[in-house]
């Protein structure tokens, strides 16, 4: 068992709409991200080396900041190794939005972006 959360679409709108302290991770690469992301969320691209020193610069530096990441969809795994680094590194709220954009346009929530609709 993660011990990180799952999270659904509407957590996740929720979240952002509360205007709550979230962060929200699309954790892809950056040409990604431009082309169609969650509106809302930033880029981290979990990839690169420095990953955890980027959400660290995002986060101030509190680990227990809530941070929800995500990827492409359930079948992606790049939010899931995300969120075991996160837990790994020592933040303590950390989720996975595992449906990801897909589960994100399922849900019928706008994207933003050059190839969203």
């Amino acid at each position: 068992m993660p011990d990180y959360k799952i999270v659904s679409a509407k957590d996740v709108k929720n979240k952002l709409e509360e205007g709550g302290d979230v962060l929200v991770i699309n954790v892809l690469s950056e040409s990604s991200f431009n082309s169609m992301h969650i509106p809302g969320s930033i880029n981290i691209d979990v990839h690169q080396d420095d990953f955890l020193e980027n959400v660290k610069k995002a986060t101030g530096g509190d680990k227990d900041k809530e941070i929800i990441v995500h990827c492409s969809s359930e079948s992606c795994q790049a939010s899931p190794g995300a969120a075991r680094k996160l837990v790994e590194a020592g933040y303590t709220n950390v989720a996975d939005f595992e449906g990801g954009l897909a589960g994100w346009k399922e849900a019928g929530y706008k994207l933003e972006g050059a190839m969203a609709e």
